[in-house]
């Protein structure tokens, strides 16, 4: 589990300052969780590790992108891993095949664990919002967000109609949106 008391924002301005211990220390505090994401997300640790040393070089490079008013400074860099994860998947013209429950699992333990970490509104504000959308729009939406399917895929994953995808997950967004944004 993480430090609750690591000032990730703040090491990432640090970071933007080309301050090498700071971003030793960021490395010390996340590499480990991320490699296990990434080894979720990828299946194969020489990939994850791969993909968490990629990473790494976009958080140093791209740190003085960070904007503490737009969102945690740890969403910030796991944001980054995941994205480098997906783009992986899709190179590869392959995604790991795990249950449609682990998707489920996985966002609620992430959001918890995000919750308890960060103890942001918004980040409760938005599970309290996706608890609150049915399943059938929810899950395509998380399918999306976590395993970066395209609709195509989704419709194929949950063997229903294309349309009927698309609809839920526009409907589920409305729905996510007008809960966000009353």
């Amino acid at each position: 589990m993480a430090d609750t008391t690591f000032d990730y924002e703040t090491t990432l301005e640090a970071c933007a300052r080309r301050d090498e211990r700071a971003f030793q220390a960021l490395y010390n505090q996340e590499a480990g969780q991320m490699l296990g994401l990434a080894i979720t997300l990828l299946g194969r640790r020489d990939q994850a590790e791969d993909c968490v040393h990629d990473a790494f070089v976009l958080i140093w490079r791209n740190a003085a992108r960070f904007q503490r008013t737009l969102g945690s400074g740890r969403a910030w860099i796991h944001s980054i891993l995941r994205y480098r994860a997906l783009n992986q998947l899709r190179s590869r013209g392959r995604t790991v095949e795990l249950d449609d429950d682990f998707i489920e699992r996985a966002a609620d333990d992430s959001l918890q664990a995000a919750d308890l970490l960060e103890q942001q509104s918004e980040q409760r504000q938005l599970r309290r919002c996706l608890q609150g959308i049915e399943r059938n729009r929810r899950h395509p939406i998380l399918l999306a967000f976590y395993r970066g399917l395209t609709h195509d895929q989704i419709a194929a994953r949950l063997a229903t109609p294309l349309g009927t995808i698309k609809g839920r997950i526009r409907a589920g967004l409305r729905a996510l949106q007008e809960c966000l944004h009353p």
